[in-house]
Order: C-alpha cells, then sequence, then structure tokens
C-alpha cells in the first residue's frame, strides 16, 4: 500500500480495520470482511487525499463561529496565514512531493485570476474586510482552489491511478485551455458551456480510471469519477458559504444553498486541475499511468 513519503497514516489505521473485520459475525462471512476491509481503507484514503480542503473548511467554520470582528486581525487575514502554515507543514512533512506543489501552485494562481475578474463582475463577493488582498480579493481564496488541486495530486499518488483509452494530452490541454478562456468571455460573448461539457464526453467518454484502494484494483468510468468529486465541491461549497468565505447574489440577504448549476462551473474547474496533474507524470515508467488492455 502506498503511502506518504514521511508519514505513514496506515499503521494505526490497518490495526483498526483488522480489528473489526475479525470480529466474530465478520469473520465468519469471508467475503463481507473483504468487502469491509476495500471499503474502510477507500474511505480512509479518500479522507487523507482530501486533508488540506478538511483543514481548510474546518478553520472557516471555526471562525465563522468564534471569530470577532473588533479583533485587530481580520478573519480573511487569519484564513490567509493560517493557510500558508498547513502549505508549510504539507511541504516539511512531505504530504506532497515538489512536482505537485509545482502544479498546486499554478492552480492557486489560475484560480486567483479568476476570483479577481469574477468579483469584479459581480459573480460573487467577499463581505468581509480584510487587509491581505488583491483587486478586492482577499488572498485566502486562492488556497481554496489550491485545496482542489491538492486533492487531485495526492489521490492520483495514494490510490495510484491508471487509465485505459485515456485520450491524447495535447487534446485535453486544449480543453484546459477552453475551459478557462470562457469563464472569462462568456460574460461579453457566447457561453460555449455546452461544447465544453460535449468536448468532455467526447475526449474522456471511453476512458475507465482503474485505483486501488487496498488488496485488490476496481475500476469505474472516469466521467463519473469527475461527477463524483466535483458533487463533493459543490458540498463544501455550501459549507463555504454557510461560513460566509464568500456570497452569491442570491445570498445576499441571508444564506440558502448554492444551486447545484454551480457543480458546472466546479465540473470545469476540476477538469483543470486533473489536467495540469496529468502533466506531473508524463515521465512515468507507466507507459504514462495507461494500462494496457
Amino acid at each position: 500500500m502506498k503511502t506518504d513519503p514521511a508519514i505513514d497514516p496506515n499503521a494505526l489505521f490497518t490495526r483498526i480495520v483488522n480489528s473489526i473485520i475479525s470480529l466474530r459475525w465478520i469473520a465468519r462471512r469471508p467475503k463481507l470482511g473483504f468487502f469491509l476491509s476495500e471499503f474502510l481503507y477507500f474511505g480512509f484514503k479518500q479522507a487523507w487525499a482530501c486533508l488540506f480542503g478538511a483543514l481548510m473548511l474546518a478553520g472557516l467554520m471555526i471562525t465563522k463561529l468564534f471569530w470577532d470582528p473588533d479583533w485587530s486581525l481580520a478573519r480573511y487575514d487569519f484564513m490567509f496565514l493560517y493557510a500558508i502554515l498547513i502549505q508549510l507543514a504539507f511541504i516539511r512533512l512531505k504530504l506532497e512531493t515538489a512536482e505537485e506543489i509545482k502544479v498546486i501552485f499554478i492552480f492557486h494562481v489560475v484560480g486567483t485570476v479568476m476570483e479577481i475578474f469574477k468579483t469584479h463582475m459581480g459573480s460573487w463577493v467577499y463581505p468581509e474586510a480584510n487587509l491581505i488582498r488583491i483587486g478586492g480579493v482577499p488572498l485566502f481564496s486562492g488556497f481554496m482552489y489550491s485545496a482542489v488541486g491538492s486533492y487531485i495530486a495526492r489521490v492520483w499518488r495514494i490510490f495510484d491511478f491508471q487509465f485505459t483509452r485515456y485520450p491524447r494530452k495535447d487534446l485535453t490541454v486544449l480543453l484546459c485551455l477552453l475551459i478557462y478562456v470562457n469563464f472569462f468571455t462568456h460574460h461579453y460573448i457566447i457561453d460555449i458551456r455546452l461544447f465544453l461539457f460535449a468536448f468532455i464526453i467526447i475526449l474522456y467518454g471511453r476512458t475507465w480510471i482503474y485505483y486501488k484502494p487496498h488488496e485488490t484494483w476496481q475500476k469505474m468510468p472516469l466521467l463519473l469519477g469527475f461527477f463524483l468529486v466535483s458533487f463533493f465541491i459543490w458540498i463544501a461549497e455550501n459549507a463555504g458559504t454557510f461560513a460566509a468565505a464568500w456570497r452569491y447574489p442570491h445570498q445576499a440577504h441571508g444564506w440558502t444553498l448554492v444551486s447545484p448549476h454551480k457543480m458546472g462551473a466546479w465540473f470545469l474547474l476540476m477538469i483543470i486541475s486533473f489536467v495540469l496533474v496529468t502533466l506531473l507524470h508524463k515521465q512515468e515508467g507507466k507507459k504514462e499511468n495507461v494500462r494496457q488492455e
């Protein structure tokens, strides 16, 4: 089982899983024990991959409950410093590789530039005042994009992703560029979002992703994986807006559920992050992580 280089969080968890599946009523059912073991390892690895995002979300929720606006340090500025400390800890503990950090930083910059533009266009606002900001955007916001990049980079390595019928990388990079440009241009000209969704289906419709929770390889359509990730990001976004990290126009008079249509935007943004991470694997010895059928 592959783990992060400097920390092996699996030793304690392995003992817990073994204790669970050795319970008498489970041990009598080997198939149930095997399924339960794989399921628990899948959930644990997913949680471990989400660590950066989970810590950021926890920080937002806790500061929402306990932060005093009269304090000399603004809440958003604290979140910026807190995010930097998390990233430094990840580097110090080698929870992310040097190459992964580069990709995460790129996605951070990509997200911050888009944040500046989108807030200028009134797509959403940051309701609290703070000092550390650019163009009206608190700089902690870029770390929310970093959280997505961190998750994809780490989950790829932790589950040892491999693929069949993976599309040409030059086409995926073209898709990535079109998605990013459309986030800006759709405010002025036609929105090509439906074309982009069709492009994604054409590119990835035949692609299967293989992943290893613990002992056996599992697989699913890559498009299904994309959808599931965007769905859980949407859930996290609802928690983030509830914590007043940012606010959409329809939430001006109180919190309401973020529109499910936002899942489409996160789906597209997640594609950008995924394509960036694929560039890490171009030199790997497993035929670019593409399985041979």
